[in-house]
């Protein structure tokens, strides 16, 4: 509560009028036991939970203007859509001026009244919401409202899976509570399963466990045909070269200090023994696989922008010359063609060298983009799992139902409809 009033506090509002004002937008914004939720801290409660309490700290001292500032971007699909209800109402109950920060454009098309398109720095479109959405004028715009309709054709089923999770269940060190439940999946080489499903159902803690960052309780890996030590320390130098991951932020994955020739050659040393020229001419052959080329392997990453780090990322994951690749969020943080291109390059890099990712996300288009089957998790379960294409048909289980209607549509209105349904829903129970 002490952070949510505090500039209230200094506008000059009595203790009791802004602790009253902050419950009564605590419970506008849908937040569950509005009167004593102020008592936690930010670890105790949900991500949309934060985001919600962030929204009524902002409108508290009765603004003329808020910035939103990518409030949604970490959120999962069905999370997105109770904080962007949330927004909306609160916005409307106060009679506030909003500005709202985004690179997704079915999410502005729910809030938004106006839109500006930026590019460079430069304003490059403007108009009202129905304008820009259904008949864009600029190139840019008319590729951001296109770029997720892409639907990637699945493979057919191969052969021997290169991944094999049989009857996984994990919990954290010191913890009775299984936050990994019987899981059961697998992976064919040179194929990509999606793992989906909203925040905390277990599908970081299912990478956690496949790398032996985590040990399972219960259950075994096998991995290229063996059967992998449940503890990293066990593992062999190899089931660690095969192995790669690939972090969801960039910026935080590579060292500050070093050159993108460094950051990429470490593997080639380490795992290769590679060095001076045969090292750097290995570097500029990564480089130019991940379409960057000449004049990269002198820069560092403040130096690059954020899908040139990520190309970096993926560089450095195949200098190891992998089997599998884990990739955990690793577009979610990039505006859409950027991230497009990224999908893009990892499939062509797939078809080259027949490496398999299993890819980490809550973006449902992602998925549908990238994937050859889809494992749907939820809260430490995998509750469907197949082909893509058996995943995304009819008849959906509850959840996966939830999963898909949530993923924000680009056409005014489509917000309204989704509560309308859920309503009518609950209702109905």
């Amino acid at each position: 509560m002490e952070q949510v009033i505090e500039t209230t506090l200094m506008g000059g509002m009595s203790r009791s009028e802004a602790e009253a004002r902050a419950v009564d937008l605590f419970r506008q914004l849908g937040l569950p036991n509005p009167e004593t939720i102020g008592q936690r801290f930010p670890h105790q409660v949900s991500g949309g939970q934060l985001q919600r309490v962030m929204t009524a700290m902002a409108l508290c001292p009765k603004p003329d203007l808020v910035v939103f500032d990518e409030p949604t971007t970490a959120l999962d699909v069905t999370t997105q859509i109770d904080v962007l209800a949330a927004i909306k109402r609160a916005i409307h109950e106060t009679g506030v001026a909003a500005l709202y920060i985004t690179h997704d454009l079915a999410v502005v098309a729910q809030v938004s009244d106006h839109i500006m398109v930026l590019r460079h720095g430069r304003m490059v479109e403007y108009g009202t919401c129905a304008q820009v959405i259904e008949t864009p004028h600029e190139a840019y715009t008319q590729a951001l409202v296109s770029v997720r309709s892409i639907d990637h054709t699945e493979k057919a089923p191969g052969a021997d899976p290169v991944l094999t999770v049989q009857g996984v269940t994990a919990r954290y060190k010191g913890t009775h509570f299984d936050v990994l439940k019987n899981v059961n999946v697998d992976l064919p080489a040179g194929q990509t399963l999606a793992v989906v499903g909203e925040s905390g159902s277990g599908k970081s803690t299912l990478a956690r466990v496949i790398t032996g960052l985590l040990p399972a309780a219960q259950g075994q890996i096998t991995f290229a045909g063996r059967r992998l030590s449940a503890d990293l320390a066990g593992r062999s130098r190899d089931d660690l070269r095969e192995l790669q991951m690939i972090y969801q932020m960039a910026d935080v994955a590579m060292n500050p200090r070093q050159t993108v020739e460094t950051i990429i050659g470490r593997p080639l040393e380490f795992y290769f023994g590679l060095k001076g020229e045969a090292k750097r001419k290995r570097v500029q052959e990564l480089l130019d696989q991940i379409e960057m080329g000449r004049g990269f392997a002198d820069r560092y990453p403040a130096e690059l922008s954020g899908g040139q780090k990520q190309r970096v990322c993926i560089a450095r994951a195949l200098a190891a010359k992998p089997r599998l690749i884990i990739c955990d969020e690793v577009t979610s943080a990039l505006d859409p063609l950027v991230a497009d291109g990224i999908l893009k390059l990892l499939l062509d890099l797939q078809a080259q060298q027949g490496v398999a990712y299993l890819f980490i996300t809550h973006d449902l288009a992602t998925v549908r983009a990238i994937a050859d089957r889809i494992a749907v998790m939820y809260k430490g379960e995998v509750r469907r799992y197949g082909p893509k294409s058996d995943v995304l048909a009819p008849p959906f289980d509850d959840y996966t139902d939830l999963l898909l209607s949530s993923v924000p549509e680009m056409r005014l209105g489509w917000l309204e409809e989704v509560l309308a349904h859920r309503r009518m829903a609950a209702a109905g129970n």
